[in-house]
């Protein structure tokens, strides 16, 4: 018989001080990085991009964002259909993103041209997909790989589940946000305040043409205050090109998930690529406290972003180095 699960999740930890942990670096081997992120960015996304939190896009008004360097808007149909398509009126190029949305159309302010889900000259609407938590659109002539259907979800917890949906921008490209991710040996000596006690258990091979999964296994402590924290085993998988996973599975919260997207903007004014990095956390519990606690999820939401934003303010200075060492040939593969 297993042992009771105990009623308070948290736990109190040992922690070594920040100089004296065991270093990571001879694990951290930029070949296994470099082969991990090789096969991700060979999976296919059938030309799919996530551009926002689902709840961000509503009835009221458009969504604009450029992707790629191409302007896209997306709105809510009549029923409440996520549709999308470019970002540039066709009559005199107005920006769609300040247009207005009526009986589930985009009213240009420009001249009052309404466009929907049917072509209108060159303008033509993009494949939209809602998944509940995140808004993607379909870009062929972006991606160029043969379309699918629908985009590569990542498996999520059941409905009783609390999602948050952050967005950073970078100056760097989708590749070295996912690097990062690829790389969980930086977790306790980067992001002492959040990690703790970092060990990877399991790690692909450094081999180009192998076949795994590229899963990354690693038991953590997510610390709260002080030596208070919850102990989890975590796995980081790469589903599609463009989005990193993190799956807890075992320990508490079982089964909550943590979507790292990153979505490329285009050029800024100078010169330089940058990327959205748009986070989605869906945290789930069995416990009946937690079921209790969903009805405060508006209060929980802004509390998660926050804390997905304070990570990301660290690992973007990472893959914003990684840039700009790779676009000036100085990075070492």
């Amino acid at each position: 018989m297993s042992p009771a699960r105990p009623r308070i999740p948290l736990r109190l930890f040992d922690r070594t001080p920040w100089p004296e942990q065991k270093p990571t670096w001879p694990e951290a081997k930029p070949a296994l990085i470099a082969a991990a992120l090789k096969r991700a960015q060979a999976r296919p996304s059938g030309n799919w991009y996530v551009v926002a939190a689902s709840r961000e896009v509503v009835a009221a008004a458009p969504f604009g964002r450029t992707i790629a360097g191409r302007e896209v808007v997306l709105w809510r149909g009549a029923d409440g259909e996520l549709l999308a398509g470019p970002g540039s009126c066709p009559h005199l190029g107005a920006p769609l993103c300040d247009a207005a949305v009526h009986a589930g159309q985009l009213v240009c302010r420009w001249h009052g041209l309404a466009l929907g889900k049917r072509r209108f000259g060159a303008w033509s609407p993009y494949p939209a997909h809602d998944d509940g938590v995140l808004a993607w659109v379909r870009l062929d002539e972006v991606g160029g790989e043969e379309p699918l259907d629908a985009p590569v979800v990542p498996v999520r917890p059941p409905a009783a589940s609390v999602d948050a949906v952050a967005t950073v921008i970078g100056r760097c490209e989708p590749e070295d946000v996912v690097a990062n991710r690829l790389d969980p040996w930086h977790g306790a000596w980067f992001h002492p305040y959040s990690f703790a006690n970092l060990r990877v258990l399991d790690a692909p091979a450094a081999d180009l043409d192998s076949t795994a999964d590229d899963r990354f296994t690693v038991a953590v402590t997510f610390t709260l205050a002080g030596r208070l924290g919850v102990p989890v085993v975590a796995a980081f998988t790469c589903p599609e090109p463009r989005t990193i996973v993190m799956h807890v599975v075992e320990g508490e919260g079982r089964g909550s998930v943590v979507e790292t997207h990153a979505t490329p903007l285009g050029r800024g004014p100078d010169g330089a690529e940058r990327t959205a990095v748009i986070e989605a956390v869906v945290a789930h519990s069995d416990r009946k406290g937690f079921a209790a606690a969903l009805p405060a999820a508006a209060v929980l939401r802004p509390l998660m972003k926050l804390a997905a934003k304070r990570l990301w303010r660290d690992d973007l200075a990472y893959a914003e180095r990684r840039y700009s060492l790779r676009t000036t040939g100085r990075w070492v593969d």
